[in-house]
């Protein structure tokens, strides 16, 4: 094996009084070989994105560095002066975040805030830096790069995004990529393209890439080597395939476990009456031109027809683009559709008045994507879970009691709703957006990419909750996913979308074992570590 390029040693990082453990990581002991792609794996909260960002210099206040060493082209970057450490980041160093969105400047344009890194650094000409941009926009694989060196962030896709950041990391050409969890809001197939991206230009400019994830399947398509790290200390450390075939940690072996299956269980059979009814939905968007530039139309929905029956759990399945979530958006009135039908329990919800609807939309209820997001920082639990059934005319006193149970149903504790979103986990964050969708006992609820940013194993902890509470409660179910794997665990039937069509419709194990659509085969190919868990099989 070739030299290291990075050898870190009893790193400890300490965290402010009153957090919940002494050190965010401890006793942190590994190397980064030149050439290699070594993966960090573990939960959130296992210390591994503060791993990366001591390397950095990134570590929010109050948050230091205890003791240990970092050394890089002999420098230790725990020594460095703040200065010196500015001028590493992004010239030997470079990074991939997150989430694109948040570390990108919305003001700025693309091709900008690549020359941006140049200038930082005092490299190139301007001339030069925009011709350097331009290279770098066409080598991530970016379309039309006179077009997007122009674009501001909120034109792009979040693969696009995603891609704009690859090709600021790679501006200086640097020695290391530290990528912390690039790929954890994409759909599949665009996860699959920006993993052999990475893949391929780590070989193309032979750098040592520190790849920051908690999806083993990810582990199985681009490690060499892997490191699993739990509550702040590595647990177990091996090449790609030892730990992959043989963990030993039973930390490890929980977290393999926790990857949905590609076995398919056996489907409820689905024989009551529809309890949704959707009939030849349609909705597109006009986006407003500009000085010589034409109107444009996007058929989000395009001629949709299906149907949910009570105590069902349907997929709805695509790409980001496919229109899967403005489907749910239709059905609950938050986006108009320009035609067709929603059928709720023989009531068409387009016929409604404002009053009606109100009224209506008791009946069905929508679990968000980010439960941060949807809910309100500033007010407690217990208001989030007791706002809607108020209004709808239930007594103070029985919403305030109903959200208590609520939150033990979720596997909360009552004492829960006196606290504040911030206070929670990811994972926790989720279970109260679920109890939040029950507190109206619904007769249907739309989950949009409910587990898609939770780590695998609280992924697999919610989708349980998920389809014992449907069991329980009868519930009808219209789960939103991009991952086919996700599907399968929980759902009776699926429903693939592709550019605002449906394109196939059945039970799960015969669109998940036998699929007749070429667009439903790639999304399935698209899922990482296909083969790998194949090949385990």
């Amino acid at each position: 094996m070739a030299d290291p390029v990075l050898t870190i040693r009893d790193l400890a990082i300490s965290l402010p009084p009153g957090a919940d453990r002494e050190f965010a990581v401890q006793n942190i002991t590994f190397d980064l070989y030149a050439g290699e792609i070594l993966c960090v794996v573990g939960e959130s909260g296992s210390g591994k994105s503060m791993t990366a960002n001591a390397l950095m210099g990134l570590l929010p206040e109050q948050v230091e560095v205890a003791k240990g060493s970092a050394h890089f082209e002999s420098r230790d970057l725990m020594q460095l002066p703040a200065h010196e450490r500015r001028k590493l980041r992004g010239d030997r160093i470079g990074m991939i975040f997150q989430e694109p969105m948040t570390a990108l400047n919305p003001l700025m344009r693309i091709g900008d805030q690549i020359a941006e890194v140049f200038e930082a650094h005092n490299r190139h000409s301007p001339a030069e830096r925009r011709q350097k941009a331009l290279a770098l926009i066409n080598e991530v694989g970016l379309p039309d790069p006179e077009k997007i060196i122009r674009a501001y962030p909120f034109q792009l896709s979040g693969g696009q995004r995603q891609r704009a950041m690859i090709a600021m990391a790679l501006a200086l050409d640097p020695a290391i990529l530290i990528a912390d969890e690039p790929t954890t809001a994409l759909d599949v197939t665009t996860q699959a393209q920006i993993l052999n991206l990475i893949k391929t230009i780590q070989q193309r400019h032979g750098m040592s890439v520190m790849f920051i994830t908690h999806d083993f399947g990810v582990v199985a398509e681009i490690a060499d080597r892997v490191i699993v790290m739990r509550y702040g200390e590595i647990v177990e450390a091996g090449t790609a395939q030892a730990v992959l075939d043989a963990p030993q940690h039973d930390y490890t072996k929980a977290l393999l476990a926790a990857i949905p299956s590609d076995t398919v269980p056996d489907p409820a059979p689905v024989t009551a009456q529809p309890v949704l009814q959707v009939r030849n939905l349609r909705k597109t968007f006009v986006t407003s031109g500009g000085f010589f530039k034409p109107k444009r139309e996007v058929k989000a929905i395009d001629d949709v027809s299906f149907e949910v029956a009570r105590g069902e759990v349907l997929g709805i399945v695509g790409e980001s683009g496919s229109g899967k979530s403005t489907v749910g958006r239709a059905i609950v009135r938050l986006v108009e559709p320009d035609s067709g039908e929603i059928i709720l329990d023989g009531q068409d919800m387009n016929t409604l008045t404002a009053a009606e609807l109100r009224s209506a939309r008791r009946r069905v209820q929508m679990i968000f994507q980010d439960p941060y997001a949807s809910l309100n920082p500033r007010k407690t639990v217990l208001h989030a879970l007791c706002e809607g059934p108020i209004v709808q005319g239930v007594p103070r006193d029985k919403a305030h009691a109903r959200a208590r149970e609520l939150l033990e149903i979720v596997e909360l504790d009552a004492g829960a709703a006196d606290r504040y979103p911030h206070e929670f986990s990811g994972g926790q964050r989720q279970r109260i957006g679920i109890a939040r969708a029950l507190a109206m006992d619904p007769d249907l609820i739309i989950a949009d990419e409910a587990v898609s940013a939770l780590d695998v194993s609280i992924q697999a902890q919610v989708l349980d909750l998920l389809r014992g509470l449907q069991q329980r409660l009868d519930l009808s179910l219209i789960f939103i996913t991009h991952d086919m794997r996700v599907a399968a665990q929980l759902c009776d039937r699926v429903a693939v979308m592709q550019l605002g069509k449906l394109v196939e419709i059945g039970p799960v194990h015969e669109v998940f074992l036998n699929p007749q659509q070429e667009y439903t085969r790639t999304l399935l190919a698209a899922v990482p570590g296909t083969d790998w868990q194949l090949g385990a099989a």
